[in-house]
């Protein structure tokens, strides 16, 4: 443990600007006698960036497969992703390095294996048998392009079908080629003219393996006898095939068409099909054939024992049914249904009792993979229900427009918002078990709650349980219900400044302790939230409308409260009694023909029934003025504890006492300096200058950090120009000249130099790098709350950053965070009985300061982040303790301040890339790697840090990308995660009866080793394919092991407090060395208690 004391400020420790003059070193100097040392516990090993888990619907899915044994299914990705879903709770993913689509997946049944075949023409062999599955063999075919690949189940051999229309045979314990090819002149002879296609499909006759079925694009098909090397069997058509499927006694098999069309085929009769089906077609009277109708992309042919068998299809619906939404039709005996999906069908798998495609396949549910959604029917219940899908897969139900996270939230939160979320489950699904139900958990080491929020472009709000590396749907809250909404486009005012989604949320307020919630929307709403379990019916909802000017004009009143006419609220402590005089009753056009006056949204006027959880409690919003729209919300805060709600945009801000429902604050950002502007700034409006007499009386106090008064506040301004337009502080680049409202933050503390006690104030950061002061001084408790009116005066403390503020905090004397205060939650639409309301006007609010109280003599720390460099101002002295330049040619995008291991840092994350960790309050470098760069302003306006070294960001519109940056979790990562394979016996084979056995006619086997092997086929071209050894064998594991520790090594030599360390990576080298070779131990003895069942060997 090192000791840090605030007299060593100018040691080199921290990059104090040299810019600061020798007379506030010397004042420094003198404040850093007086303070106490604080004894910073966290280290630089204390820290370890890692991604931990995805969450939500693959993005851009492009292919399915499911192992009816493990039962787990895989999911491929356009961008070569690779997703694995078990039991409810297991889930995994992982990346081919190349990003080639994937095109196909196929199950090793069984073994704990999958091959995936990617469209740069490379397969894959994954080894699901470790919790984070990696790559034990790749193969890159250099001449042909694959189009399709088939592993018979419990087979090593996997054909490869190609776009040349040749087969080729991959040994998938080596991954080797066999000699063995099918070439497509050879299986097509003469029963064609022209090159026959691709080849779209590959399967064995289920009665016979060493009959092949190969389907061509063109509309043939062969079935190929794979001993005597030719074909047995042609069948032509004139439609292309889509897709093949066998009946499973083999002696029929089905292909679907382009034209929407079904033939079935008797295996011995090659000249025409037995039957051909049009699902979706009109018959016509005078015996004609059906209109064509669109492709039919994929059939599954699922047999029963005690009824007919399945049809299912996906595609072929007629071409005049335009508009309709994409279907998947279940053919069963003479009935045929169509089930309506949301999004376009990517594929869909039926799932079947029996791994044997020789036995009858009693199937049991359909797998559907949508472009956004995945869906499961059961084949068993009529009607089709669907199954209730556990995975976390709706974060993209509307799209995500921002994002917050919460660990180690209160204990009795979580319980809560289920027990409301619970009411809000749709009914009617399949009453059976999910049946992906493989895997096993992980051991669960952290025990805190973590809630994750995220707001949507609809205005529907959702809360997360996101405990222990999980994530599951609490709750979901709509916003837009407390708006009228247009019937249609002509019905909409004019006032909207957004074309579409005028509800999205951009910014949520949460207080986890009260549960008050806030959120601003895009529309320059705000609406304030309390949670409630009981059912509550507003007659009328309380709203109040604020004009927020930029320009400094004549119509201020004297104290500055531009509280328009209409939303002058009437008194009373009751939300019900809170009636506004009228809703929006002010003209909607100025003197001078401008809109004015007007909201974007309309408030609804109508009684609203307001479910348990979260219920309006005030809706504000921002007016048009003088035909200017309201400018979008930059930054909000709420605290339960005063019954405030402040906040800004690139005009000024304002402040609202949601208990009182009136407008205390409401300034021009520029008026918030009072004469203590240090920018020369002209007022905007044409009409005569005059000063302004704003609602915060003439502030002559200036205190501005010595430092930066030599500075320039123009060049100042156009340093920050582009960094800010590109950072989520101000969104509209037309209004960059503005200083808009970036941050703020309540608190209890130090508001001026001569304070000798805290007191409850509101600091406010700005787009130029200020931060300024505002003191509150709050009535008693109780009804006198609600009585007398909240006074706000400024305080005069002015402080200046580089770059846009991004988050405030507050240290106490021992270095310890001291978190805004809170009320604690109470049910309010329950009425209080006398002793209640007794304790209510005794109720203070919780303390500030987990220390002891706080004694005069005590001080604080303000840590203050900007886009920059984040500083550390001793209080109440207000002078510059710690500097820390955290990047000069690129710009914070988010940061925030978090405990870790009983003690607290700064973590931010710039939009280089760079996640870097700062220790509080000294400011030294703890972490700092490069993660990811800013690609998109999905990750800048999602990225969050919170407590015990958890982040997250949407990596992509459908995923949450978690990621930690603590050493102890990196650790623990490995116990945490699931397990994907569990040992399971192998179902037995079916019995073949006396008489099949006798006379013959059951499943004929095929000795393929002797056909594909070396010895019988020879070697495959050179040149075709290429072999390429992946990470997952047990020397990858070894080399990674030695690879990383290397890693690290170069890492801590570089910074100078870390050179004892090596020692202790020496041993961490063999420790992980020697787990590789337990792990090679442990996959040989698994290996010899399979032996006899199972191929799949080391």
């Amino acid at each position: 443990m090192r000791k840090f004391n605030i007299r060593k400020v100018l040691d080199g420790l921290t990059a104090v600007s040299a810019v600061a003059s020798a007379s506030s070193a010397a004042q420094q100097q003198q404040a850093g006698n007086r303070e106490t040392e604080i004894q910073e516990t966290l280290q630089s090993e204390h820290f370890q960036l890692c991604k931990t888990v995805r969450h939500g619907f693959p993005y851009q899915p492009s292919a399915l497969a499911f192992d009816p044994v493990q039962k787990i299914l895989a999911i491929g990705t356009q961008s070569g992703a690779l997703r694995l879903f078990g039991r409810p709770g297991v889930e995994c993913y992982c990346q081919h390095d190349s990003g080639a689509a994937v095109i196909q997946l196929q199950f090793l049944i069984n073994e704990g294996a999958l091959v995936s075949a990617l469209a740069d023409d490379t397969l894959h062999l994954w080894n699901l048998r470790q919790k984070r599955p990696a790559i034990l063999h790749s193969l890159k075919f250099n001449r042909e392009r694959i189009t399709f690949c088939h592993l018979p189940f419990q087979s090593k051999w996997l054909y490869v079908g190609t776009e040349r229309g040749n087969i080729h045979i991959v040994n998938v314990e080596s991954f080797t080629l066999s000699g063995y090819v099918i070439m497509w002149n050879k299986a097509i002879e003469l029963s064609s003219k022209s090159h026959p296609g691709p080849v779209v499909h590959i399967s064995d006759n289920p009665m016979d393996e060493g009959k092949l079925l190969i389907g061509f694009e063109s509309g043939t098909v062969v079935l190929w006898d794979l001993k005597s090397k030719k074909a047995d069997y042609r069948y032509t058509h004139d439609e292309a095939i889509h897709s093949v499927a066998w009946h499973h006694e083999g002696k029929q098999f089905i292909c679907s068409h382009s034209d929407g069309t079904l033939t079935i085929w008797n295996v011995k009769s090659p000249t025409k099909p037995f039957q051909t089906i049009t699902p979706h077609g009109k018959q016509l009277k005078d015996g004609k054939k059906p209109e064509p109708c669109k492709p039919i992309l994929k059939v599954e042919y699922k047999t029963t024992r005690a009824g007919e068998p399945f049809i299912i299809l996906s595609g072929g619906l007629s071409y005049d049914t335009v508009g309709r939404r994409p279907c998947l039709t279940v053919m069963h005996g003479k009935s045929t249904a169509v089930l309506e999906m949301d999004y376009s069908i990517v594929d869909f798998l039926t799932l079947c009792e029996t791994p044997y495609p020789n036995d009858f396949q009693e199937p049991y549910a359909v797998v559907v993979l949508l472009e956004k959604d995945l869906v499961l029917i059961d084949l068993a219940q009529n009607g089709y229900p669907i199954f209730e899908n556990p995975y976390p897969l709706t974060i993209h139900e509307s799209p995500v427009t921002c994002c917050e996270y919460f660990a180690d939230c209160p204990v009795d939160l979580i319980p809560a918002l289920y027990s409301v979320g619970a009411r809000q489950k749709r009914q009617g699904y399949s009453k059976k078990e999910w049946p992906i139900s493989g895997g096993n958990w992980g051991l669960i080491t952290q025990s805190y709650p973590e809630i994750i929020i995220t707001g949507h472009a609809d205005g529907s709000i959702k809360f997360w349980d996101a405990s222990a590396i999980t994530l599951q749907v609490l709750y979901k809250l709509k916003t837009a219900k407390v708006f009228e909404k247009s019937r249609n486009k002509d019905d909409r005012p004019n006032t909207d400044i957004v074309d579409e989604d005028p509800y999205a949320i951009q910014i949520i307020s949460w207080c986890p302790e009260s549960r008050m919630l806030c959120i601003a929307g895009v529309s320059a709403h705000v609406i304030i939230y309390r949670f409630s379990k009981q059912e509550v019916t507003t007659e009328v909802i309380p709203m109040l409308e604020v004009r927020l000017l930029y320009e400094i004009n004549d119509i201020e009143t004297p104290d500055g409260e531009q509280v328009p006419p209409s939303s002058t609220p009437g008194t009373g402590s009751n939300p019900q009694s809170i009636v506004p005089q009228s809703h929006p009753s002010t003209s909607s056009s100025s003197s001078d023909g401008l809109r004015d006056n007007v909201p974007c949204l309309k408030v609804k006027n109508s009684p609203l029934k307001q479910s348990p959880g979260y219920q309006t409690e005030l809706v504000i919003q921002l007016v048009w003025v003088s035909g200017e729209p309201p400018q979008q919300i930059t930054s909000l805060a709420v605290n339960s504890a005063y019954g405030l709600v402040v906040f800004g945009n690139c005009n000024g801000i304002a402040m609202v006492d949601y208990l009182q429902k009136t407008v205390l604050l409401n300034l021009g950002t520029i008026e918030l300096y009072g004469s203590n502007d240090p920018y020369r700034r002209e007022p905007r409006s044409p009409r005569k200058t005059r000063q302004p007499s704003g609602g915060l009386c003439d502030i002559n106090e200036g205190t501005v950090v010595p430092e930066d008064r030599c500075k320039s506040p123009t060049s100042d301004v156009k340093d920050n120009s582009f960094s800010r337009s590109r950072s989520s502080s101000v969104t509209s680049i037309d209004k960059e000249s503005r200083e808009a409202i970036s941050a703020l933050h309540f608190c209890e503390t130090f508001t001026r130099k001569a304070d000798t006690s805290p007191s409850p104030c509101l600091w406010v950061g700005t787009t130029l790098g200020t931060v300024l002061v505002i003191v509150l001084n709050l009535p008693p408790g109780g009804e006198q709350r609600l009585l007398q009116p909240v006074i706000v005066s400024p305080s005069g403390t002015i402080l200046r950053l580089k770059g846009a503020i991004l988050r405030m905090a507050f240290l106490d004397t021992t270095g310890s965070l001291v978190p805004p205060a809170h009320e604690p939650w109470r049910e309010h639409n329950v009425p209080e009985d006398k002793d209640e309301k007794e304790k209510a006007k005794k109720r203070r609010p919780v303390s500030v300061s987990p220390s002891s109280s706080q004694e005069i003599s005590e001080n604080q720390y303000a840590v203050i982040c900007s886009e920059k460099q984040a500083k550390v101002i001793s209080l109440p002295s207000q002078n510059c303790t710690y500097k820390q330049n955290i990047t000069e040619t690129s710009f914070v995008l988010r940061g925030d301040i978090v405990s870790l291991s009983n003690s607290i840092c700064l973590a931010c994350f710039c939009a280089n890339g760079h996640i870097m960790t700062f220790s509080l309050p000294s400011l030294r470098p703890l972490l700092d790697v490069y993660y990811l760069p800013l690609t998109n302003m999905r990750i800048a306006r999602t990225f969050c840090f919170t407590n015990n070294g958890q982040a997250l960001y949407l990596v992509s519109p459908t995923e949450i990308q978690r990621l930690t940056y603590s050493q102890e979790t990196c650790e623990n990562l490995q116990e945490m995660l699931g397990e994907l394979f569990t040992p399971v016996e192998t179902p037995e084979a079916p019995n073949r009866g006396f008489f099949k056995g006798l006379f013959g006619g059951g499943a004929q086997s095929l000795d393929r080793e002797e056909l594909f092997g070396e010895s019988a086929s020879g070697k495959a071209s050179r040149s075709l394919a290429q072999h390429i050894p992946g990470p997952g064998g047990i020397e990858g594991v070894k080399g990674a092991a030695s690879g990383v520790v290397g890693e690290l090594a170069r890492a801590r030599l570089a910074l100078d407090e870390r050179g004892q360390k090596l020692g202790e990576l020496e041993e961490k080298t063999a420790a992980m060395l020697y787990s590789a070779d337990s792990f090679s131990k442990h996959a040989h003895e698994m290996m010899l208690k399979y032996k006899d069942k199972k191929w799949y060997q080391f």
